[in-house]
């Protein structure tokens, strides 16, 4: 989807403003269609490292949909894109699929390169304001031409070097990387692993500082505005509200597709507290003595000599799961269409995608109440309490043990989805907020 809409940053330099506005997709409008001009900006933006990639992917394509022209700016790993969007790759040293083995001399010719390197070195995590460094660079030469520059949770110092330039800047906070840090330290084993805990999320101390600072914010459930507010100390009603959406095209019914007894699913990133993984774990150990052909795929892949291996081992639960990763959307929608019902284990959710995405494809639904999740799931699904194993295996026994209570949250999934969570609907009120920010900058520029 990427290569031919894809250009790296530093092929441009030599280029003008105007060269780079001819990259973009085939698809143009005139000014009387009020048509912007955005740039969505993402530190790493594959989809398959979580949210903020699926964010980028869906939102750039909405936005292309109703009538905008879309750059997308980012780092590696790259994001899959409409080819109507246009790519610019911003190339930073990628050391965590490289190694810190991949320095060369010429690295040691830019100052974000060595502090990218040494903080990896360190155990700190340098990518978003080393990205942020690189990002202002380019866009203060050949970014005049944007009416819109959209962060998506880089939260950099780079970021208020652009407002301060006067670029209309919008950031997205998905939710505070505070629920993150505490939830891993809550799970760690000893003072050496929450040391090294900390010193990775130490760019918390950056963006909590940035987020205070930033003109204009907007986040994607209720829950995470409250949890933005407390955690980083700005007022609510400061922060906007735009909830993501789910390509309903996309994530869809296969009614074609049999469904396959006792199999459960789940989406998560399998060695993340926060995912809640363990719980699921131990639910299925519970549920397999009641039902012992239940089996669960799970997409995500489990770290070789990492926690979650250890406790499938130590449950004897290899025989009743699949991990698949790196898998098309395509065949991610044909996963859910096999599954008899998907859980959420989650802890926190800042707003929820792998439960609106397997609501939107007519598959029945147990989640916890964890951050964002009852927002989206409401009462189109079960919902249970974070952190038990026992009241996750208990709310998967009702819907195994009912077939016409699966169908009626599979259908009632559906419906919600399509009436409250769609990504055209999400790109409008976006456009919207676009819109106000940039009467509001009109006025102060008058003024």
């Amino acid at each position: 989807m990427q290569a031919d809409n894809a250009i790296v940053a530093t092929d441009l330099m030599p280029s003008s403003p105007a060269d780079t506005t001819e990259l973009i997709g085939e698809q143009r409008y005139s000014a009387s269609q009020k048509s912007l001009k955005i740039c969505l900006l993402g530190y790493r933006s594959q989809p398959y490292g979580g949210g903020q990639g699926i964010y980028i992917k869906y939102l750039s394509k909405a936005l292309v949909d109703a009538g905008h022209q879309v750059d997308v700016i980012s780092g590696q790993p790259y994001p899959h894109i409409d080819p109507r969007v246009n790519l610019i790759k911003m190339p930073g040293m990628n050391l965590f699929e490289t190694g810190l083995g991949s320095l060369r001399p010429h690295h040691l010719m830019s100052m974000t390169n060595i502090i990218e390197w040494t903080g990896k070195l360190t155990g700190a995590f340098s990518e978003p304001h080393c990205f942020g460094r690189r990002v202002f660079k380019y866009l203060k030469r050949y970014g005049r031409h944007y009416d819109i520059i959209h962060d998506n949770q880089c939260l950099s110092w780079g970021m208020l070097k652009l407002q301060k330039q006067r670029f209309p800047l919008v950031s997205t906070i998905h939710h505070p990387i505070t629920s993150d840090l505490q939830i891993a330290l809550n799970a760690a084993s000893d003072w050496k692993e929450r040391l090294l805990i900390r010193r990775w999320h130490s760019f918390l101390t950056m963006q909590k500082k940035v987020s205070r600072q930033l003109d204009n914010v907007v986040t994607v459930s209720q829950r995470s505005r409250q949890d933005i507010a407390h955690a980083f100390d700005i007022p609510a009603d400061r922060i906007n509200l735009v909830y993501n959406g789910i390509d309903t095209a996309e994530f869809r019914p296969m009614p074609e597709v049999a469904r396959k007894p006792f199999r459960i699913m789940a989406t998560a990133s399998a060695d993340a507290p926060l995912k809640g993984v363990r719980y699921l774990l131990e639910a299925l150990a519970i549920l397999a003595i009641e039902y012992p052909a239940i089996e669960l795929l799970l997409v995500g892949q489990p770290q070789t000599g990492g926690d979650t291996e250890a406790l499938i081992r130590k449950l004897q639960l290899h025989d009743r799961i699949r991990c698949v990763s790196g898998i098309s959307t395509e065949q991610l929608v044909t996963y859910y269409a096999e599954a008899q019902l998907v859980v959420v284990p989650s802890v926190y959710e800042g707003f929820g995608l792998p439960a609106g995405e397997a609501m939107a494809c007519g598959v029945a639904v147990v989640s916890t109440d964890g951050g964002a999740l009852p927002e989206v799931v409401g009462d189109a699904g079960i919902q249970v309490p974070v952190k038990d194993g026992a009241a996750i295996a208990r709310a998967v026994a009702v819907l195994l043990n009912d077939d016409l209570k699966r169908e009626r949250l599979a259908l009632a999934g559906r419906n919600r989805i399509e009436a409250l969570f769609c990504w055209t609907k999400a790109a409008s009120q976006m456009t919207d907020y676009y819109q106000q920010v940039l009467g509001k900058a009109t006025v102060n520029a008058d003024g």
